[in-house]
């Protein structure tokens, strides 16, 4: 992973299929046991999208809602609300072809140093069964609440 090769730009309305597709891709397993057709998943899915979607822009209308872009190629999302108490990590996402490649953890420790600058911490919530819970614990982050199935996961500078 090259790292000069990394770049964030903001989401634009042409954007949303590509979004889309990455919000589908992270389900994907799950909706294998669903016994539903694809027609039924896709259908699902993009009604799931967009009621995130929304949700996102409603509940986290000052975050940075940014296209992750590596070797010109748009790779996934990453959206960020930077408040005066806390760097909250709304979604971070990738494309099956780039995760385990190290982008996503440049990413965070990128944050992590933001924050740290600030002295802030970073808070996100992470699903329990998510494949990255690893990858946030080995980073300094833990586990501070559980709402449902999320795990609210902090980190601070130090910890």
């Amino acid at each position: 992973m090259n790292p000069d090769q990394i770049v964030l730009r903001p989401i634009r309305p042409e954007d949303l299929p590509f979004l889309s597709r990455v919000y589908a891709s992270t389900r994907q397993e799950e909706m294998k046991a669903s016994g539903w057709t694809q027609r039924q998943i896709d259908d699902f899915l993009q009604f799931q999208f967009e009621a995130q979607h929304k949700f996102y822009q409603d509940q986290y209308s000052r975050a940075s809602y940014e296209i992750i872009v590596y070797e010109g190629k748009d790779a996934g999302r990453l959206y960020v609300d930077r408040r005066h108490d806390e760097i909250r990590i709304v979604d971070i996402a990738l494309l099956p072809a780039f995760r385990s490649a190290g982008l996503g953890g440049f990413l965070l420790r990128r944050l992590l140093d933001e924050a740290a600058g600030k002295g802030l911490p970073v808070r996100i919530h992470v699903e329990n069964n998510n494949p990255a819970m690893k990858l946030y614990r080995r980073l300094g982050f833990e586990k501070t609440g559980e709402t449902g199935v999320y795990h609210l996961m902090e980190w601070r500078a130090g910890a």
